[in-house]
């Protein structure tokens, strides 16, 4: 008894899969079989009507990924000399100019070079003076050629070491009042700050005060799972996409592979650049990164829009010169951005309509 019910079950579902195929497959014959719809010459202008072509099939996969500074043009700014800080004149995310102040730091270091100035300067002023002192003595017969040649070896030492006090500094900001000027070395902003007023800090610390980076162009690392590393290439074209500006595409091409896998997410990066001259990107934002591998085969493709989805099937309206179209069941590939492939239900060189088809699609239906 139990067997027999479940041959009346199995029974019972083919005959209404088969049932429901079938009404699916009429109805697509109805939308299919019906009469050319003509478009009114109103809305025939207000319409965008698109050449079927054949273009070069693309893949694309989708990528997480983060903008990053990019290090070629950041900057770290660590202290030259030990002291205390003051007046920092700037905060994180100020923009500065190259030469610019950033704080000032009282230091021992710097009064003891402006100390080691004075001293050589001193020196070679008195060696200058014990030089003309012998040259006299010399022509009188009170001095021998040693004591004179001695004498000139002695300036040109003052002088050798008055250049090196100079050069050292310089190097630590040239100021002779016992202070360091920290200054911007380029222009940009201040994205890293590591210092606060009256903070004491020594040269040997490894901790940078600032960080400096130029905004205008930055980089986005995208994480690529193992799964797929062969579907990225260097050199593919890439769209990019943030949570800030869903509606603003930024475009660029993949710059690096890096070749390793991080031990810990195992992942492997992407990098891109990406001009930013609005500073519209920002570090740390998160990134959708979708990336673009163009491949040796060429497919029919039509604008996106063009495609109606209805009864599990897509239809595109093809459109002859007197302004009738067809509603025309197409087999799509895939659809990337704004192109979708198609595999079969047209050919090149026909004409579609490219905008608000589903409305004459529902026009032509009725």
């Amino acid at each position: 008894m139990t067997k027999q019910l479940i041959i009346r079950s199995l029974n019972y579902f083919i005959l209404s899969t088969i049932f429901l195929v079938g009404c699916k497959s009429n109805e697509v014959k109805k939308i299919v079989g019906r009469e050319q719809y003509s478009i009114p010459d109103s809305l025939y202008k207000t319409l965008a009507i698109d050449t079927v072509t054949k273009c070069q099939l693309a893949n694309a996969i989708t990528l997480t990924g983060k903008v990053t500074a990019n290090d070629d043009n950041v900057v770290k700014v660590y202290p030259m000399v030990s002291g205390n800080v003051q007046d920092i004149k700037v905060v994180l995310g100020d923009y500065v100019n190259a030469g610019q102040i950033l704080a000032v730091i009282k230091s021992s270091e710097m009064a003891g070079y402006s100390n080691d100035l004075v001293n050589a300067e001193s020196n070679l002023r008195i060696a200058a003076k014990n030089l003309d002192k012998v040259k006299d003595l010399y022509k009188s017969g009170l001095a021998s050629l040693t004591d004179s040649l001695s004498a000139e070896i002695t300036l040109q030492q003052g002088k050798s070491e008055l250049n090196r006090v100079n050069r050292v500094l310089k190097i630590n900001g040239g100021n002779t009042q016992g202070e360091y000027v920290i200054k911007a070395p380029i222009s940009g902003f201040i994205v890293e700050k590591f210092v606060t007023n009256n903070m004491t800090i020594r040269a040997d610390n490894s901790t940078n005060l600032f960080t400096i980076s130029d905004l205008k162009n930055v980089w986005v690392m995208a994480n690529v799972y193992e799964s797929s590393i062969d579907k990225v290439h260097l050199g593919d074209e890439v769209n990019v996409t943030t949570l800030s500006y869903p509606d603003r595409t930024f475009t660029g091409k993949v710059d690096k592979v890096f070749n390793v896998l991080d031990p810990t997410n195992k992942v492997m990066k992407l990098r891109i650049i990406l001009s930013n001259t609005d500073y519209a990107l920002k570090p740390e934002m998160f990134t959708s990164v979708t990336v673009f591998n163009k491949e040796n085969k060429t497919a029919i493709c039509i604008s996106a829009k063009a495609l109606i989805f209805d009864h599990s099937q897509y239809f595109v309206l093809v459109c002859d010169s007197k302004r009738h179209v067809s509603i025309t069941p197409v087999q799509p590939i895939s659809t990337l951005g704004d192109k979708a492939y198609i595999q079969s239900g047209i050919t090149q060189g026909q004409q579609i309509v490219a905008s608000q088809a589903l409305l004459i699609y529902d026009q032509a239906n009725n």
